[in-house]
């Protein structure tokens, strides 16, 4: 009987233990990433820009809250929210509450899917069977027919009342001790809401820096931004993958990003330029697939220096 069973009962326990992990350990073993970019024009000082993106916020997740409160002691220039703030159409409070503490420094923001839409159960094999075929989102997948609506005004308005930068489709500036940043963001690609036509044209000659800010890291927008000049394009959405293989690295990144790049520093080229990439692991989960595997969950405080 040993012979007959012993693997595979080992095979059950191992894969069963590995769930218990990465549902009831990982993912809510939130971490910061400290990234820093040479991109400023020399002799500019340091710029300390804090990304959060992929909250997902579930109602009641008290250490998702908690930490995220905690990041405003970090003391950042300015926030870069690069959305999927909800998982949950009763999350928007908690998300406000959050945020709140961050809400306190300048900061700009653009939504994603899950900003707009409920999520439904989801067999993760279809990402990679998408993957495959080519097909992320609604890039080449058909509408979405009833779909959960969620109060996104809401949290909008939230934000704005702050005074962060709502960058759908949209460009906008921040003073920053007498600096101009230009920040440039489009509505989400993953579901073809970004009109880059209403944005081009490349950086601003009066802004003293400017960046690129999108959710979902598709390739014609990381291509775009790259082309019109853009020093550096934040990106959240592919969760770093969510599940991966150690020594491997992610299997999907939910858009047409290669693994390589699924989260961290990176670079793009298009056009004969090239541009830093960021791209966010993001700090949450589908509500209804909680699960994180050698990919933590994380924010980053990205340290943007000068130019060699």
């Amino acid at each position: 009987m040993r012979a007959r069973y012993g693997v595979p009962l080992g095979i059950t326990a191992a894969g069963a233990a590995g769930l218990l992990y990465s549902v009831g350990f990982e993912a809510r073993s939130f971490r910061l990433r400290r990234v820093t970019v040479p991109v400023l024009p020399p002799g500019m000082r340091p710029l300390r820009v804090l990304q959060v993106s992929d909250i997902h916020m579930v109602s009641g997740q008290r250490k998702k809250q908690r930490w995220l409160r905690s990041l405003a002691g970090l003391r950042p220039d300015f926030v870069v929210n690069t959305g999927d703030n909800l998982s949950d159409t009763e999350g928007v409070p908690e998300v406000l509450d959050a945020l709140g503490p961050l809400m306190e420094f300048p900061g700009a923001y653009v939504f994603g899917s899950n900003d707009y839409y409920g999520p439904k159960p989801r067999n993760p094999a279809r990402y990679l069977l998408e993957k495959a075929q080519g097909r992320h989102g609604l890039n080449g997948n058909p509408p979405v027919v009833g779909a959960i609506h969620n109060p996104w005004e809401d949290m909008r308005d939230g934000f704005d009342a702050a005074g962060w930068l709502n960058l759908t489709n949209v460009r906008g500036s921040l003073k920053i001790d007498g600096l101009e940043i230009e920040l440039t963001g489009l509505d989400d690609p993953h579901i073809k809401r970004d009109r880059y036509a209403r944005v081009a044209g490349g950086p601003s000659d009066s802004a003293d820096f400017s960046m690129g800010i999108a959710h979902a890291p598709y390739l014609r927008v990381l291509d775009a931004f790259t082309a019109d000049g853009y020093p550096l394009i934040l990106a959240g959405h592919t969760h770093g993958g969510q599940v991966c293989l150690p020594f491997y690295g992610a299997f999907v990144t939910n858009c047409d990003l290669d693994t390589d790049r699924v989260k961290g520093l990176s670079t793009h080229t298009s056009a004969g330029r090239t541009a830093y990439l960021h791209v966010s692991a993001g700090c949450g989960t589908n509500r209804y697939t909680p699960v994180r595997f050698a990919c933590p969950p994380e924010a980053t405080l990205l340290t943007l220096t000068g130019r060699d």
